[in-house]
């Protein structure tokens, strides 16, 4: 069965071609065509396309597909095209005409515009508390160790003292910012596309704002050909955020394994954690961590991908976008599972507190002692001069006193201000609105 059949056999070869993989993909999205079917039939009544007793019968069979789908017992047909055509086929089954009525006002276009703004709706607030639970999880282990000391870095060259408190601090920060990004996305994506059928609206008065209340949107996307230019983008968009996050970790991760070798010796993880060489006995491999930075590295390479499919298309609705389905979808199981590890691996990190006292690192304070002469009246040049020519000749002697109290330094992470900065963003998400509206319409 196809919408559009009108009664010319396809071609074999050509129909799965076309069809490619929409059938196994659309069962993500089942949940969210019957729902978005729910809100249009609701709308379709008030206007007089259905009557209450259709109505009321169309939304019975809708609400027990649903609870099939939930339970993972929806499936689409071999010979079905994709999950709006399966979900009509069931309907008019059961129905008789009643289930041919309920595509009245809208067109294929609009309904995967719709399912795919509601899959994603669904995903960014369970995405949202993973990222808090990495992010708690930094701050936690900040909290812990912001008196352990490590060395500081730039060009890969011993530089000034640092501290575990700091590291896991910054990417407990990066991630408020990632969060900042999602939220401005959120807001994109939970606008209404409903009712702008094929792109040019319909001659039924729809309404749509009827639709938008009823599936707990922000607001509506409002110009019909724009809603539908929407395809694509949205999705653009949310990669964005999956490789903000994924660069995020995939740093974390390469910092992580450098931490893990034996020349550095910061970090450790118990053997249960680790893998081995098939021929080396002594090899403690940080795999976790090169395999979390790849598969983040993988995502990063999204947007690229969307740009790509996107990018000379003009206004209207073409079938380049089906494809952008097969790794759009997928990227969200990939983005949660470097979540999901990434979070937990953190927690099983051995910390090595005695790092500075190694004598490799004394240089380390050289900065701090410049400081204290230009604290003592001495030109910072000639402080720095000074402390230089000491290097040089061998007679450098560091106190290792370290005395950092600015704000978001080695004695004051600013941990607190940081989780202030979260909460405020996350606050503005109100993802109860949205909740609360298909709890509703569902019931």
């Amino acid at each position: 069965m196809k919408l559009w059949d009108k009664g010319t056999d396809m071609n074999k070869l050509i129909e799965s071609f076309t069809i490619g993989k929409d059938p196994e993909l659309d069962i993500h999205l089942a949940v969210f065509d019957i729902l978005g079917s729910i809100a249009h039939i609701k709308m379709l009544q008030s206007i007089g396309i259905l009557t209450m007793d259709e109505l009321e019968d169309l939304t019975g069979e809708l609400k027990n597909i649903y609870i099939a789908a939930k339970k993972g017992e929806f499936t689409i047909e071999d010979c079905i095209e994709d999950v709006h055509t399966q979900v009509e086929l069931i309907l008019t089954k059961k129905l008789g005409d009643a289930g041919k009525k309920i595509h009245a006002g809208r067109s294929r276009n609009d309904q995967i515009l719709l399912d795919i703004r509601l899959f994603i709706r669904n995903e960014l607030q369970i995405i949202v508390g993973l990222v808090l639970n990495l992010f708690h999880t930094l701050i936690s282990l900040s909290d812990k160790n912001k008196n352990v000391l490590i060395p500081g870095y730039t060009h890969l060259q011993l530089a000034m003292p640092s501290s575990f408190g700091l590291w896991f601090g910054a990417y407990a920060e990066s991630l408020t910012d990632d969060i900042q990004l999602l939220h401005s996305v959120y807001q994109i994506c939970n606008q209404n596309p409903l009712g702008s059928a094929a792109g040019y609206g319909s001659s039924f008065p729809l309404n749509r704002q009827m639709t938008t209340d009823l599936l707990g949107f922000d607001r509506l996307n409002f110009n019909v050909v724009y809603a539908q230019m929407g395809r694509g983008k949205v999705e653009r968009l949310v990669s964005f955020v999956f490789s903000s996050l994924a660069a995020t970790i995939s740093k974390m991760s390469t910092d992580l394994s450098l931490f893990m070798s034996q020349n550095f010796n910061f970090v450790s993880l118990p053997d249960e954690f680790i893998t081995g060489s098939s021929i080396m006995p002594h090899k403690k491999n940080p795999d976790v961590f090169e395999l979390l930075r790849a598969r983040c590295n993988k995502i990063q390479s999204l947007p690229n991908e969307i740009t790509i499919i996107m990018n000379n298309l003009p206004s209207g609705y073409f079938r380049d976008m089906q494809i952008i389905k097969e790794s759009f979808l997928p990227s969200f199981y990939d983005i949660k599972n470097c979540l999901k590890i990434a979070a937990f691996i953190l927690n099983k990190l051995i910390i090595n507190t005695t790092i500075l006292k190694d004598e490799k690192y004394k240089f380390l304070f050289s900065v701090e002692e410049v400081n204290k002469e230009v604290l003592s009246g001495t030109p910072f040049r000639e402080a720095y001069m000074k402390i230089a020519n000491a290097i040089q000749n061998g007679t450098y002697k560091p106190s290792g006193e370290l005395k950092h109290i600015h704000e978001g330094s080695l004695g004051n992470l600013c941990n607190d201000k940081i989780k202030e900065k979260m909460e405020q963003i996350i606050a503005g998400f109100n993802f109860e609105k949205a909740e609360q509206a298909l709890n509703e319409l569902i019931k």
